[in-house]
């Protein structure tokens, strides 16, 4: 059981949400109770429902009240969930834990450069268009009301973020841009800057006022500081010269904190970003170096129009053209490191120069721990992409090892099993324990073992109960030509048997688009919105309010609708949801699991489909009351050696394998609404 202050704290939380004690969630603040004061690792896998928030940050804030001096970092994987952490779940279990403790821990949020205004960006570029009797927010909804030209609507909304960035300052708010006027990412550029190209706290001569460096102040004077995957990666990789000192981490989300972290260490190089830093440097350059910059635009061009799609080869006529752009940003860079340092625009170029030397280098000697490759992009041609083979060993020696990490998710366990998430940030089965607080047993080398537990404490939902999981083992497996005539008309029937609120989630954007048309046709009485019709976030919203339409949609959908209750009563799934056959760096990972001799395909592909599986199915049943079914168009599931893995990975509704009770059950759910 949790000490008594936690579980007092905890059932304070709860009542204060209008929630109910549920049993999991008790386990969980029990388990991350122990791993702190063990300072063991540990993975909870925390079902829909469970409220795991409040289940790590009530034992988590406790302990700051009774260590002070420490400090808890709690990272998740988007902005928008960083966001909901610090307005709804942290200050109900900040409350929860004064009242029971008399003691109100501290928070800050901390996010990443880019989100934060910058004042040089804001002060440099003030001139006459701000001139104007309206203010800046006026004006934008001036112009959006008269269907301005979006140019002029960009500069408006210039305008309003300068204003806005003002009073900031002169509130000594952080300039967050979550806080910011409506705006577009191109008038957000115009006010921000990326971190390369900050001129740094001496040199800007707004430094002393900096928000960065406010936001920074902040979290380094509380106890609990709230952040993104992304920003905890950019720490790990910088040695920790981004977060402040701290002694705990706890990652929410946490199935997303591989390809989060990968991201980060992720490298890209394209002929349209090496032709528009040139043309920046051209004014500092002789005629004869800028146009050799230049002229590496089309030299990598070339070289990509020559090169497969595929990974690049040791030898290949890419990894030579690289060497010679990276030599010619190297001379770039020592031209415009002259001057006074006065010049701004000049040194900020350097700084963007600098990074294109840092890519191409890193690009041209990769080694066999990195994974280069050539993507072709649908709207701007092709660009090289670098990624490393594994963050297992980054996340292992610089957050790991240096103290206890709570890791969770709805979706933490694949094939039943933790031993893929625990892998995956470098834990092995041979440093796990049964129970979270147990000691593992003697070794060789001791200090090099990490002990950690994994425990699942289930969900409140009785999925048996509230859905149900249909497996179309009589259909044929998907094709790669495309989504199937015989599966079009399975959706088509599934969605008019349930009178639309579907949620399609689909390999590919092309047989989402192929199967809204098809039930548009077939169902002209229903309404089925495609990802790509409007921007995602209206798309939802009419989705959420309009209980008999129909969303289609790619990944952005399988893991980002949380939509409770009727306008959401079916969820159909095309095909098991494998990784590309051809994307480099999934067949690399493949490779090297193979090569060190375990099974690649389960390993890398098969864990990646059923971790998303998971998420997929879990669109359907967000609280206690939801009822639906869950259709999955893949006889694999069932037929294929791998089936039971990805199965086990799925909650665990009734399964039935016939069209026609998947149909009749549908109708029945439609016929009880009210």
């Amino acid at each position: 059981m949790t000490d008594s202050e936690t579980a007092e704290a905890l059932a304070r939380a709860v009542e204060v949400i209008g929630g109910i004690p549920r049993e999991g969630q008790q386990r969980m603040a029990a388990a991350v109770t122990t791993s702190l004061e063990s300072g063991q690792h540990l993975l909870v896998q925390a079902g829909t429902g469970t409220g795991k928030s409040l289940g790590y940050l009530v034992p988590a804030l406790v302990r700051l009240v009774r260590h002070p001096g420490e400090r808890v970092v709690v990272a998740t994987a988007t902005l928008a969930l960083q966001a909901q952490l610090a307005t709804k779940d942290i200050p109900v279990a900040v409350e929860a834990v004064e009242a029971v403790t008399g003691t109100r821990p501290a928070y800050s949020i901390l996010k990443g450069r880019g989100n934060y205004a910058c004042l040089l960006k804001v002060r440099e570029g003030v001139g006459a268009e701000q001139d104007s009797l309206l203010g800046g927010e006026d004006v934008v909804t001036a112009l959006r009301a008269r269907g301005a030209d979006p140019v002029s609507v960009v500069g408006a909304e210039v305008v309003a973020l300068r204003e806005w960035a003002e009073g900031q300052a002169s509130a000594r708010g952080v300039a967050d841009r979550d806080d910011a006027p409506t705006h577009t990412a191109a008038a957000w550029a115009q006010v921000s800057v990326p971190a390369r190209e900050c001129l740094g706290v001496q040199r800007c001569p707004f430094g002393s006022v900096c928000f960065v460096e406010r936001a920074r102040e902040e979290a380094r004077v509380v106890s609990l500081v709230v952040t993104n995957h992304s920003l905890l990666a950019v720490d790990a990789m910088q040695e920790g010269a981004v977060l402040p000192p701290h002694d705990v981490v706890i990652i929410d989300e946490a199935h997303e904190l591989t390809s989060r972290v990968t991201s980060a260490a992720s490298l890209e190089l394209s002929p349209q970003q090496l032709e528009r830093t040139a043309r920046r440097a051209l004014p500092w350059l002789s005629d004869e170096l800028g146009l050799e910059f230049l002229e590496t635009a089309d030299l990598l061009r070339g070289a990509l129009d020559e090169a497969p799609v595929a990974r690049v080869e040791e030898g290949s006529a890419t990894l030579e053209a690289l060497g010679r752009i990276r030599d010619t940003c190297r001379h770039v860079v020592s031209a415009l490191g002259g001057g006074d340092g006065k010049d701004v625009d000049r040194v900020q170029c350097a700084a963007a120069v600098a990074e294109l030397f840092d890519v191409t280098a890193a690009m041209a000697v990769h080694g066999d721990q990195d994974v280069c490759w050539v993507l072709d992009r649908e709207r701007f041609g092709r660009e090289l992409r670098q990624a490393p083979l594994s963050v297992a060993g980054l996340m292992r020696a610089r957050v790991l090892a240096e103290r206890p990490v709570v890791m969770t998710s709805a979706t933490l366990t694949v094939g039943g099993d933790f031993g893929v998430s625990a892998r995956s940030v470098g834990l092995s089965a041979g440093e796990r324990v049964e129970h979270p607080g147990d000691l593992l047993p003697p070794g060789e080398e001791p200090d090099d073992r990490l002990a950690w537990a994994g425990i699942d404490v289930g969900s409140p939902f009785d999925y048996g109960r509230q859905g149900i999981l249909y497996i179309a083992r009589d259909m044929a497996p998907p094709r790669r030509e495309g989504i199937s005539g015989d599966a079009l008309d399975e959706i088509a029937r599934l969605v008019e048997a349930a009178g639309g609120r579907a949620l399609g989630l689909f390999a590919s954007l092309r047989a989402a688009e192929t199967a809204a048309t098809h039930v548009r046709a077939a169902c002209p009485d229903l309404t089925v919105l495609c990802q790509g019709d409007a921007q995602l976030a209206e798309l939802t919203r009419r989705f959420a309010a309009e209980p008999e339409t129909s969303l289609f949609g790619t990944l952005s959908l399988w893991q980002g609708v949380d939509v409770p209750g009727e306008t959401c009563e079916l969820v159909i799934i095309d095909k098991i949801p494998f990784p590309r056959p051809d994307d480099p760096l999934h067949v690399a990972r493949q490779q090297a699991v193979s090569a060190a001799g375990g099974n690649g395909f389960m390993s890398i592909a098969a864990a990646h489909a059923g971790l998303l599986l998971a998420q997929g199915a879990g669109r359907l049943i967000r609280r206690s009351s939801d009822r639906g079914l869950v259709a999955v168009l893949d006889p694999r599931l069932l037929t294929a050696r791998y089936g039971s893995f990805l199965r086990a990975s799925l909650p665990p509704f009734w399964t039935t394998t016939d069209s026609a009770v998947a149909i009749s059950a549908l109708q029945r759910l439609r016929e009880t609404r009210p």
